[in-house]
């Protein structure tokens, strides 16, 4: 190996090095990293929504639903994810029978609503969250929250995540 190349190849990795550590130093820190002084999202589970209780939060879902037009799949879960309450409107897509079922039993099991997870994945690109169990990120799940105490929570599907959404809250609305 001639002088010339083995300075130019020494130069190479000098080059590297420097690049490498200044783009190291330069790197904004993981906000992942942060951490929390409290809990987010640390609603104490209550005791299940009563049946009539569920079947009134879906019956004003549907209401919503008909007055503009939607043709919807709406479920109440309890605290614990298990469907407590289910209709599906004439003509609703069937796809979205399970779908709206996983969005409450989510909403539930994780506290919170299923925007949540929506955002993390389009507005946050945390797709990491794809990978924990029971996830949807799709809005239209929205825990039930009675007393500061989580009773359940609703799902509905069958348009798209802002029509889900706008008829989940006025199904939720009715638990005070």
């Amino acid at each position: 190996m001639s002088l010339k190349s083995s300075l130019s190849l020494a130069t190479f990795a000098g080059a590297l090095l420097v690049a490498g550590g200044s783009a190291a130093q330069q790197q904004a820190p993981n906000p992942l990293d942060a951490i929390p002084d409290k809990m987010p999202f640390d609603i104490p589970y209550g005791a299940a929504i009563s049946l009539d209780h569920a079947q009134a939060a879906v019956a004003a879902a549907v209401a919503e639903s008909k007055k503009r037009g939607w043709k919807m799949n709406v479920a109440v879960v309890g605290p614990g994810g298990h469907l407590l309450a289910f209709a599906s409107m004439d003509g609703a897509q069937l796809a979205s029978v399970s779908i709206a079922q996983h969005k409450a039993r989510a909403a539930a099991l994780y506290r919170r609503e299923t925007k949540a997870f929506e955002n993390a994945v389009q507005l946050a690109h945390l797709e990491y969250i794809l990978t924990l169990d029971d996830v949807i990120a799709s809005r239209g799940g929205i825990p039930l929250v009675e007393g500061g105490k989580l009773i359940g929570a609703i799902g509905c599907s069958g348009g798209t995540g802002s029509q889900d959404e706008a008829v989940c809250k006025v199904g939720a609305a009715t638990v005070k």
